[in-house]
């Protein structure tokens, strides 16, 4: 028989609640088990007055809002709220009743606004705590690496401006610059580009074959254990990930309660003084050391042996170039220019001037370990650094294809920093949300396994694949 459907008249009263309309596989509803935030009221208590002005939305409300639409990559408010308007799961998660009004797009604005990402990185940490709660946390072995992430600014909007007036904006009457050492500048400075409708980004770019754009950068940490995101950071674009390394370390130890034994970084953290750091801190550090500069004008600085207990460097030629000078980076060591006049590689190593000099930057020898250290990487070395390309680079991809972070959705430092915590912790939060489905999976088993003597054999393969191989079966259970 052809089945009818009656459109034309709509129901007054729905039977049951509206979580049972809501699939229990539905990724909102996994997570509403494994998310806490009844801190959150205190937390704000103090951003609003309680005798005056108009009730605001409650901050769970808001925030189980904003984690909603990240969680579909919704990162716009107009269109969340068009969605959850439309949701019943979204409008679920938040605590919103069919026949309640949603709030406006601008509330949320408002909120991210006068709660600054101070309050947003504290519900990124609180899910950090909920991992390491559950033992998805490890914390012995750390993958470390930086991302681009593009500013909400046009290439129309970029205007040029001289450092010079930047200095006369920022402090008065700029102060005559001192005298500057070696030969006069023969170009003139390259003035540098900003956009003012984004002040905080900065023109940059994560290759030499692509061209520069304003942006902002993301500095993460990331466990080995489940891919957990255990430190999110946001700069500006030109900002050196390599000299954030430490710092980000001791926050990922410090959010763990555990020391950091193995940490993985690409080429972009290969520093001298990083090398330095982490040996005496007792950390293995898997990181590729750059390349040394070539150059065939000049004899490169590997031809030249330095010398860490008589502080000293030796030529090609076995003269000596002592220390004559202290610099940021390291100290400056110089060739006398008798021993530089007569020597045979004189028109390859100096050129114009009267003496050879080099700079030996910070931590040089535990540069020159991690070369030779390169050279012969074991199998585990090999791993490790393999693991940090899945581990840490697929974190970066997941929050930019799944959850909106490859475009800067707001401008402004801050509201970048806001988005940033927001997908670490929704990135977090469904990590949290498979190990509890996987463990119902493992309960199931178990009780299956009480009636059925030759399931104990599944039973103890799955255990197994979950704690020896977390990761990729949470993978399959998300």
């Amino acid at each position: 028989m052809l089945g009818n459907l009656e459109r034309g008249q709509d129901d007054l009263f729905v039977a049951g609640t509206l979580r049972d309309l809501v699939p229990d596989d539905y990724v909102l509803k996994r997570v509403d088990k494994v998310l806490d935030l009844s801190w959150l009221r205190n937390e704000v208590r103090d951003l609003y007055d309680d005798r005056m002005g108009r009730p605001s939305i409650d901050p769970e409300a808001a925030v189980r809002l904003m984690l909603a639409g990240f969680f579909h990559g919704i990162v716009h408010d107009r269109k969340l709220m068009r969605e959850a308007r439309m949701h019943l799961g979204i409008r679920w998660f938040a605590g919103f009743r069919l026949h309640e009004e949603l709030p406006d797009h601008s509330s949320l604005t408002r909120i991210r606004q006068r709660w600054g990402p101070e309050r947003f990185k504290r519900i990124f940490h609180k899910t950090v705590e909920a991992c390491v709660k559950a033992g998805l946390v490890d914390g012995e072995t750390v993958h470390i690496d930086a991302t681009l992430i593009r500013a909400d600014a046009s290439w129309e909007s970029l205007v040029e401006r001289h450092a010079e007036k930047v200095t006369e904006e920022n402090a008065g009457e700029p102060e005559p610059p001192p005298p500057r050492r070696g030969r006069p500048r023969t170009r003139e400075r390259t003035p540098k580009k900003i956009s003012p409708t984004d002040p905080d980004a900065t023109l940059t770019t994560s290759s030499h074959h692509s061209r520069m754009e304003p942006s902002y950068k993301q500095h993460t940490a990331v466990d080995d254990k489940a891919g957990v995101v255990l430190d999110v950071e946001t700069t500006t674009g030109e900002a050196s990930e390599g000299q954030r390394l430490l710092d980000q370390v001791k926050r990922v130890e410090a959010s763990t309660g555990r020391k950091v034994e193995t940490l993985t970084a690409d080429a972009g953290y290969a520093h001298a003084a990083n090398y330095q750091a982490l040996e005496e801190r007792g950390t293995d550090a898997i990181i590729p050391p750059q390349k040394a500069a070539k150059s065939a004008r000049r004899l490169p600085l590997r031809r030249f042996k330095y010398d860490a207990k008589h502080d000293l460097v030796r030529c090609p030629t076995g003269r000596i170039l002592r220390k004559r000078g202290e610099q940021a980076k390291g100290g400056v060591y110089r060739a006398t220019a008798r021993d530089c006049r007569a020597c045979p590689l004189r028109g390859r190593c100096i050129g114009q001037g009267a003496s050879r000099v080099v700079v030996i930057v910070n931590g040089y020898p535990a540069l020159l370990r991690a070369r030779r250290r390169r050279l012969r990487w074991s199998e585990e070395d090999r791993q490790r650094y393999s693991r940090h390309r899945w581990r840490a680079e697929g974190i970066h991809g997941e929050a930019k294809t799944q959850h909106g972070l490859r475009r800067a959705i707001r401008r402004g430092l801050a509201n970048v920093a806001i988005q940033v915590y927001l997908t670490a912790a929704v990135m977090n939060l469904k990590r949290l949300a498979a190990l509890q489905r996987l463990l119902f999976a493992l309960q199931w088993l178990m009780e299956r396994a009480q009636r059925r003597d030759h399931d104990v054999r599944l039973v103890s393969f799955a255990q197994t694949a979950f704690w020896n191989e977390t990761a990729p079966v949470l993978r399959i259970a998300a």
